[in-house]
């Protein structure tokens, strides 16, 4: 090597240390505390099929439908043959390349000796290969990169499975409670109709005014004028759920009654450790570490790259002969390229690849800190809806005992109509309530199975 491309090559490595300044590395600013705000929850191992500990079989058809069928999921998955398809690509490139060539010529030409046009034919092989030589370990970062990726992807693709999972129970659990409060609506209706009736036959006999009878038919009417709004509600939410689990609007059997629904207890600890296992922070992990090894591969592209080739070719009238001995001509060589002009570029290149991973940083935190969030409002939605659930089935006892002793008193002439409709009001919004805030708690417990990551098993 001469002293000029000595020099030159030293020069690049000089330089080669000096990358743009503009970017810094961005330090880590989450702590992860060791326990939840509360300090409560389960601390069992993850359990795969965390929607069957609601003990409804069709239920369990709608998650597991979904999970087969969802577009979502689908498309999530054939993300990982995209990623995998890039790897595959990548590791190639740890690889010399072979290209082989096969020409033949068919030529007229005159004689030169007799002036007569002669036809030949000549056939033209060869072969080149090339190698590039990973000195700085650019390639090996690229190919960590495209396996981190894959990586990354196949958590996102877990973690569309959670969220489809999740949203095929909560929907079938709202449907059923829209079940409860249509029964509520008709067996309240069936009871006004009755208290109609009665109203009916008082004023007849004089023992009440029109007034009463007036709002004892209004009242009548608001309740049937729920039943249809509720029916559409079901309506839609059994098109909803069929769409997600890849079917076509239609009517949804039931596996049992919002009644029977069992949620799983909850246990008394649950350490922070679990989020590990959540497919959405894992992802972000991955995807950290990924843009570390490409920009790790960006920086070493500033460093010099050696190449080598080789070649080989030969030429004959016959294919025989081409065949017969096919590398007549070849040559090796290699040669060492230095970036120099081209720095500002390959500088900049890095500065991308250093924004981008602390991009991912800043993205991994941001999910860690959600995640904690998500699993502390599941827990106090689950204790604070408990709470209530209780107060509000109390009191539905209290306005039960209290509509039957208005009915007594207005059905012996002791006491008007307005008592006791105030009474079916109070227990019909009462039953409603309890329905609605049986639901939310058992949404809040879906949602804290989809923060986990999952499920939990009792000990």
């Amino acid at each position: 090597m001469s002293r000029t491309r000595m020099s030159a090559v030293a020069l690049a490595l000089l330089l080669a240390g000096c990358h743009s300044p503009q970017v810094d590395k961005a330090p880590a600013s989450l702590t992860i505390p060791a326990q939840w705000r509360d300090g409560i929850g389960p601390d069992s191992p993850v359990e795969g099929f965390w929607w069957r500990n609601f003990h409804d079989s069709q239920l369990n058809r709608f998650v597991e439908q979904a999970l087969r069928y969802n577009s979502d999921v689908l498309t999530a998955r054939s993300r990982i043959d995209e990623y995998q398809a890039r790897v595959s690509a990548a590791d190639s490139a740890l690889w010399p390349t072979l290209d082989a060539s096969l020409g033949v010529t068919r030529a007229r030409s005159q004689s030169a000796a007799t002036g007569l046009p002669t036809h030949g034919t000549r056939y033209q092989g060869g072969l080149n290969a090339s190698y590039d030589v990973d000195l700085w370990g650019a390639t090996r970062r690229n190919v960590d990169a495209a396996r981190l990726s894959l990586a990354a992807q196949k958590s996102a693709a877990a973690a569309a499975d959670l969220t489809v999972a999740s949203q095929a129970a909560s929907g079938y659990i709202t449907l059923l409670a829209l079940d409860a409060q249509l029964r509520i609506t008709q067996s309240t209706l069936e009871a006004r109709e009755r208290a109609y009736q009665l109203a009916k036959r008082q004023y007849e006999t004089g023992y009440s005014s029109r007034l009463e009878l007036m709002q004892s038919d209004s009242e009548l009417r608001a309740t049937r004028a729920q039943i249809p709004q509720l029916q559409h509600q079901i309506a839609q939410q059994e098109n909803a759920l069929q769409v997600l689990a890849g079917s076509l609007p239609a009517p949804v059997a039931r596996g049992g009654t919002f009644a029977a629904l069992t949620p799983l207890p909850m246990p008394s600890q649950l350490p922070s450790s679990l989020l590990a296992r959540r497919p959405d922070i894992v992802q972000a992990q991955q995807t950290l570490l990924a843009a570390d090894s490409t920009l790790a591969a960006s920086r070493a592209k500033l460093l010099p790259s050696l190449s080598l080739s080789a070649s080989g070719t030969y030429q004959d009238d016959t294919l025989t002969g081409l065949l017969d001995n096919p590398l007549r001509l070849w040559s090796v060589g290699g040669s060492i390229l230095a970036p120099l002009l081209n720095r500002d570029t390959l500088n900049a290149q890095v500065d991308v690849s250093m924004s981008q991973r602390n991009q991912a940083l800043y993205g991994y935190e941001s999910t860690v800190r959600s995640a904690f969030r998500e699993v502390n409002d599941s827990l106090d939605a689950i204790r604070r809806l408990g709470e209530q659930l209780t107060e509000l089935e109390a009191q539905e006892q209290v306005a039960q005992e209290t509509l039957r002793i208005a009915h007594n008193r207005y059905r012996n002439g002791y006491s008007s109509f307005l008592d006791e409709l105030d009474a079916q009001r109070t227990l019909f919004s009462t039953q409603l309530n309890v329905v609605q805030t049986r639901n939310d708690l058992l949404l809040a417990q879906v949602d804290l199975y989809r923060a986990l990551g999952g499920g939990w098993q009792v000990k």
